[in-house]
């Protein structure tokens, strides 16, 4: 069947798509990532992107062509396969193919021993460090600082700015870990769900960066957050969920989910200014559709800005107010480690980790607190600074650990949400009671220490209070889950 001549034009190419090829020119524009205006820049960004494509799609980079009138070159392309427009995943996405997942499942292997195989180098890490990240962002910030007004929030940008740069602060030794076992490479740099194409013989993975590499050494993770965030943008949060899920399978790789959310975000932000440069007409400003689709982005950006946020959550007060039962259940919806003070100091007394402590000594003596406090904090500014929230339940009477707590959050550039359980003198006795004769915990409180510890300091400033007396453990939980929620602006 022979098929009807058809343009595609992008921000900086045109696309002349015949029977059964495809002919690629780049378009002579100058860019704030890119300058194409000379015919030897087009020759060799064209000679670039059939050698760094031929990683992923061998057979549809066929080579370059040059544009040739009375002997003399006019200019080139790159000469590609034309391969069937409905077997693109974003086509199958607008279709509901009811074997989504399958394709992905594929296509999630294939990029999964692309970046097995992609090279790595001290210098491809140095371009995924959190200063080269930080640049990424300010550059595109920048650019779409100048659109302001245009469609494009200025308050939108501030807020993007300020969580970017917080996350960022704060996980040098995430991305530091990262680059360190192995986890930055060469890889695609712009994988759109439009330029994927599922065939017979396996998945076809096309358009990787070729003007800059330094653009396409990233952590493999921002790789697969791109392709998330587009799936995302297509109407599909299901299957960006289910992508990411099906490359971790497929990679072994172990990443915090506030690392996805942010590169989704740093990607969105990158679309954005794409759509803004594409939408731009001279005087007239940027029209209305480029204008909407990079609000969307923006949106979509700060949506996952939020996620991202690593929050050092404190859930304190006196024994029996239930502080340990809301932190696990805390915990276990949302999936965060739970430093227990409990746990941590049944572990340093009986492995005699306490200077002058020994198996059945006083837990709860001086020496033994400041051992266990200090410990736990430690334990949690490592799992802050990786990028995992974490959850801490321990009593925090003394204004000291409740100050080291709130360095720690400033240190680690992470959000602090304390939650304070509260509960009657009566109330609080009968639980400890009871847990002392059931003998199935950790806490070594008895009524003395209870009441002891009962007011023995006032509220934390800034805390939610989580009334726990007679209440339902599940209202108390919502109540802690929603105090983790922050409000938007």
């Amino acid at each position: 069947m022979t098929l009807a001549p058809t343009v595609v034009e992008t921000h900086v190419s045109v696309l002349v798509l015949l029977d059964d090829v495809v002919l690629k020119y780049k378009k002579p524009v100058r860019l704030p990532f890119v300058d194409l205006t000379g015919v030897e820049q087009r020759r060799a960004a064209c000679e670039e992107e059939v050698e760094v494509n031929r990683r992923l799609s061998p057979d549809v980079y066929l080579g370059v062509a040059d544009v040739v009138l009375h002997g003399r070159v006019l200019d080139h392309a790159v000469v590609m396969r034309r391969l069937p427009a409905d077997r693109s995943l974003a086509a199958l996405v607008a279709a509901h193919a009811p074997d989504l997942d399958a394709h992905l499942h594929r296509v999630a292997a294939v990029l999964a021993d692309f970046h097995a195989r992609a090279p790595r180098s001290a210098d491809i890490d140095a371009d995924a460090g959190v200063d080269v990240l930080w640049r990424t962002w300010r550059g595109c910030l920048d650019t779409l600082a100048g659109f302001a007004g245009q469609g494009v929030e200025a308050g939108m940008l501030a807020r993007i700015e300020d969580l970017a740069g917080r996350y960022l602060r704060g996980r040098r030794p995430l991305l530091d870990d990262r680059a360190a076992h192995g986890r930055v490479c060469d890889g695609h740099g712009d994988l759109l769900a439009g330029d994927v194409f599922l065939l017979d013989d396996g998945p076809r993975l096309l358009d990787c960066i070729e003007f800059d590499p330094h653009l396409r050494h990233t952590d493999v993770i921002a790789d697969v957050a791109f392709l998330a965030m587009d799936l995302e943008r297509l109407g599909a949060p299901a299957a960006a969920a289910t992508f990411v899920h099906l490359y971790q399978e497929a990679s072994g790789d172990v990443f915090p989910p506030t690392l996805v959310h942010h590169h989704c975000a740093e990607r969105a932000v990158v679309r954005a200014e794409v759509a803004c440069l594409a939408g731009a007409s001279g005087a007239r400003g940027l029209d209305d559709a480029h204008a909407g689709a990079a609000e969307a982005l923006l949106e979509l950006a700060i949506g996952h800005l939020e996620e991202a946020r690593v929050v050092l959550a404190v859930v304190c007060g006196p024994p029996g107010t239930g502080k340990s039962t809301v932190a696990r259940a805390v915990g276990e919806r949302r999936r965060w480690p739970v430093l227990r003070s409990d746990e941590i100091r049944r572990e340093l007394v009986d492995g005699e980790a306490v200077p002058g402590a020994a198996v059945g000594s006083d837990a709860y003596a001086p020496g033994t607190t400041e051992c266990t406090y200090r410990t736990m904090l430690a334990r949690a500014e490592v799992a802050l600074g990786l990028g995992q929230p974490v959850v801490l339940d321990a009593t925090f009477t003394d204004p000291r650990w409740r100050g080291a707590a709130e360095e720690l959050a400033r240190r680690t550039s992470s959000d602090l949400v304390v939650m304070e359980c509260r509960a009657g003198l009566g109330t609080v006795v009968d639980r400890v009671r009871a847990r002392r004769v059931e003998g199935l915990d950790l806490s070594e409180a008895d009524e003395a220490v209870a009441r002891s510890l009962a007011g023995a300091t006032g509220p934390w400033t800034g805390a939610v209070v989580l009334d726990t007396d007679g209440r339902p453990v599940a209202r108390s939980v919502d109540a802690a889950l929603a105090a983790l929620r922050p409000e938007r602006p």
